[in-house]
């Protein structure tokens, strides 16, 4: 009979038969994300003090369009010579106006104080928090956003959630603040834009109507509830990201049943910032009173028999292909604050439709 083989020296220790290794790990790992964010700190406000200087040199007389065309190519032309790629005239032109946007972030007195951008870094923060949270990356794909409020709102998001940039542009594609603003007041878009998405009300974790382009599914594709509700299982972080902030998976297909009649809800979620439970019905047609009250049904069921005492009342959505306004209008009490109808669009929305909406 054969023993088991002994560990060898060059086996994987498991974490708790060395925890002096689990400790220096955690050091160096800690150190290297340290390392990771002071270089990103330093290098963002590099740019932003050369922002700083391209404008103050420009604002010394020569005309806007001459300094464009002769005084940006040619430091770009030596910046690039002597310190390799990442100072093309259009990099430099961004710095320039990275600085003009978020000037007010850092004072001019601070500036003074410091001789480079580590000494700068330690006198910002001696004052308080680094004033750039993000990526270079991430602001490049800010700088482009013409509109202060909705550049803000992105920033804040970005910087809460942890958006890579990849998630910063899709939910900019797929016009994530004009979504929430369109349902809001001024007063609260401009909150939007100060505070970020603040989820106090059911509303308030609401879209004007919800963009599932990455399911792949065709705008006029012939597909049935089951397909669009798989696709959503199948892109399920995806999904739960197009919903937003606390949303936590349940289950699909949750079954209960009435004097021998079975019932099942498509898809069951829990809001841990509205601490109630978030049902949604799937249908791939026009919205009918019988779809809401079915809903309010399943609504019902959930408050009566599922939820807790400590637990707020249940938000049933329906996600239907087309919304019919007075249908809702006429169906649901005007103080409603629990069932939703809500369009989703299989491709993504046009911008300036949306921008014209909110005008």
């Amino acid at each position: 009979m054969k023993h088991p083989a002994g560990p060898t020296k060059d086996k994987s220790l498991k974490n708790n038969d060395f925890p002096l290794f689990e400790s220096i790990k955690t050091i160096l790992c800690e150190t290297q994300a340290h390392v990771v964010r002071s270089i990103n700190s330093a290098m963002i406000l590099a740019y932003f003090q050369i922002g700083k200087m391209i404008v103050e040199d420009e604002q010394l007389g020569i005309q806007r369009a001459a300094y464009a065309k002769e005084t940006i190519p040619r430091l770009s032309k030596e910046l690039t010579k002597e310190f390799g790629k990442g100072y093309s005239a259009d990099n430099l032109e961004r710095f320039r106006k990275f600085y003009l946007i978020y000037q007010h972030r850092i004072s001019a007195s601070v500036m003074r104080k410091s001789s480079n951008c580590q000494k700068s870094i330690s006198v910002i923060q001696d004052k308080g928090e680094f004033p750039f949270r993000l990526s270079w990356t991430h602001y490049i794909q800010l700088l482009k956003m013409k509109d202060d409020n909705e550049r803000s709102f992105y920033e804040i998001e970005a910087s809460a959630n942890n958006w890579s940039v990849r998630e910063l542009q899709r939910q900019y594609n797929a016009a994530l603040f004009e979504r929430l603003s369109l349902s809001k007041d001024k007063e609260s878009v401009h909150k939007l834009a100060k505070k970020g998405q603040i989820i106090d009300q059911p509303a308030d974790a609401l879209k004007s109507h919800y963009v599932l382009e990455f399911l792949g599914l065709k705008e006029d594709a012939k597909y049935s509830e089951n397909d669009l509700e798989t696709a959503i299982i199948d892109k399920l972080e995806h999904f739960m990201s197009e919903l937003g902030k606390g949303f936590l998976f349940e289950g699909r297909q949750r079954r209960f049943t009435f004097e021998g009649d079975s019932f099942f809800v498509d898809l069951v979620f829990y809001n841990r910032l509205l601490k109630c439970f978030v049902l949604f019905d799937l249908k791939i047609g026009k919205l009918t009173h019988q779809d809401i009250g079915q809903m309010q049904m399943y609504v019902n069921y959930y408050d009566r028999k599922i939820k807790t005492a400590q637990e707020n009342p249940t938000i049933g959505i329906i996600l239907c292909k087309e919304e019919n306004r007075t249908i809702v209008e006429f169906t649901l009490p005007e103080d409603n604050k629990q069932i939703f109808a809500k369009e989703y669009k299989a491709v993504l929305p046009s911008k300036e439709e949306l921008h014209k909406q909110l005008e």
